[in-house]
């Protein structure tokens, strides 16, 4: 993901469950978020160690303990052929048989999952699964310095974009997301009482409901891609 929050925002209902199964799940964060928050009495470098610790906080609510960060500036990121490579790297090691990431599509029914650094790192993330990660030949430096073999993941999910084919009904797990997205005290903590909860269930009651799930459900929206 580009910021820390994104994977609350995005998933972190359909993490829970995955967690809860024994499946195991790394974070990687591409940028730390210093350019976020709401409070000019702290310095840049401040919000970045501040919001590394929501984030770790914010996994732990929802069974994930491994979280990585790149340390890219927030707000600049660009889908480089050296970001490839450093996500290329993490996916070598980690060895995932599932990639979830941000659409790199804009999508114009509901524009803030567009943010560009959501839609570079999404744009990054997906050449990475294809074809870099899983080509001996491409990054050299990664087998030859790193001794990191190529790996394919088996299919890619994508937050936020235009096109969804597959719903996770999340009910069971939202006060674990809830908790999750309230770790985040930089991007949440100023907002009146119950407006997060409120445009939570909106948009996740929203969700449900084109998925055709019964009155009064919660669910998160992806794309899944099969990448195997």
């Amino acid at each position: 993901m580009a910021h820390p929050d994104d994977v609350d925002f995005g998933a972190a209902g359909t993490v829970a469950g995955w967690t809860d199964r024994g499946v195991e799940v790394v974070y990687l964060m591409v940028t730390d978020g210093d350019a976020g928050g709401f409070d000019d009495g702290i310095t840049r470098a401040e919000m970045a160690q501040l919001r590394r610790d929501e984030q770790r906080a914010a996994a732990k609510a929802v069974g994930v303990t491994d979280v990585r960060f790149l340390g890219y500036p927030d707000g600049r990121v660009a889908a480089t052929f050296e970001l490839r490579r450093d996500i290329s790297r993490v996916i070598r090691q980690v060895r995932p048989d599932r990639v979830l990431m941000p659409s790199p599509e804009r999508n114009y029914e509901r524009i803030y999952p567009s943010h560009p650094d959501h839609r570079a790192v999404g744009s990054a993330a997906l050449d990475a699964v294809y074809p870099d990660a899983r080509n001996p030949y491409a990054h050299p430096e990664l087998l030859v310095e790193d001794g990191l073999a190529a790996w394919t993941a088996r299919e890619v999910w994508l937050t936020g974009g235009p096109s969804v084919n597959h719903t996770v009904d999340i009910t069971d797990h939202y006060d674990r997301k809830l908790a999750a997205l309230k770790s985040h005290r930089t991007q949440t903590a100023h907002m009146p009482e119950g407006q997060l909860e409120t445009m939570l269930r909106g948009f996740l009651g929203a969700n449900a409901a084109a998925a055709g799930l019964p009155e009064g459900r919660l669910a998160e929206a992806f794309q899944v891609v099969n990448t195997a």
